[in-house]
């Protein structure tokens, strides 16, 4: 006998049910009031401050950007200070975390909020958008976390958990992937959006990790599609 596939879903009228959404937003905020974690950025809804952590962290992990982030902001402590520096110091303050563009950028971004927006960080996701370096996930991040916006966000480790607990089948680039973007959508919470995205990041770090999750220590493991495709791989020996 052949072992099943997981379990997939294509189209946004097979996403999932209200009461598993809700069993799901239930489970995961309980689990994340009790581990989450704690990261300067974290504690703060300075627009600024967010939107140097969130450039710092991409494709960088926090336990690497956390010394780098509180030097950083000691050094150029607000927006009209990074503007005014000298980009090789900034560069070689970064270069710990590597890719030098993203000093450069971080300097554009604050060149362009002090022309355009009179030194402070846009609220307005379109807005956002358009400084350098500035994705749907950072644009958000940021709504989300410096202006309590009900902004769902989708990295990998979101995506990861979507796909695993609810069967759904994203695209290759998970970032630009509609079906997902809708599912985190919809999955969110209407309000305290910046908490449950916090709370998804960490459970995907600690929990449902991209390799050997901790299925066995699982809040969610009882409603898991993952977990129930690979319960019934073990029955069939």
């Amino acid at each position: 006998m052949k072992s099943p596939k997981s379990p997939t879903k294509s189209d946004p009228s097979d996403y999932p049910s209200a009461a598993r959404i809700n069993w799901f937003r239930q489970h995961l905020s309980t689990w994340g009031v009790a581990n989450r974690r704690d990261f300067p950025w974290r504690n703060t809804t300075d627009s600024y401050h967010l939107l140097v952590a969130e450039s710092l962290l991409q494709k960088t992990d926090a336990d690497t950007v956390a010394p780098i982030y509180a030097l950083f902001l000691a050094r150029y402590p607000s927006i009209h200070a990074l503007a005014a520096a000298d980009l090789d110091d900034v560069a070689k303050l970064l270069e710990p975390l590597g890719l030098f563009f993203r000093a450069e950028r971080l300097q554009q971004c604050a060149e362009i909020i002090i022309r355009q927006h009179e030194g402070k960080v846009p609220d307005i996701q379109k807005q956002l958008l358009e400084l350098p370096g500035i994705g749907n996930y950072t644009a958000r991040a940021i709504g989300s976390q410096a202006f309590n916006q009900p902004l769902a966000v989708l990295d990998a480790n979101v995506a990861r958990i979507l796909e695993r607990f609810f069967g759904l089948q994203g695209e290759r680039v998970k970032s630009r992937c509609k079906i997902l973007w809708g599912a985190a959508d919809l999955i969110a919470p209407k309000t305290e959006v910046g908490t449950w995205n916090l709370a998804l990041l960490d459970f995907g770090a600690l929990t449902c990790k991209a390799q050997n999750p901790d299925c066995d220590n699982c809040p969610l493991s009882s409603k898991c599609d993952k977990w129930k495709v690979a319960e019934f791989r073990d029955d069939l020996g």
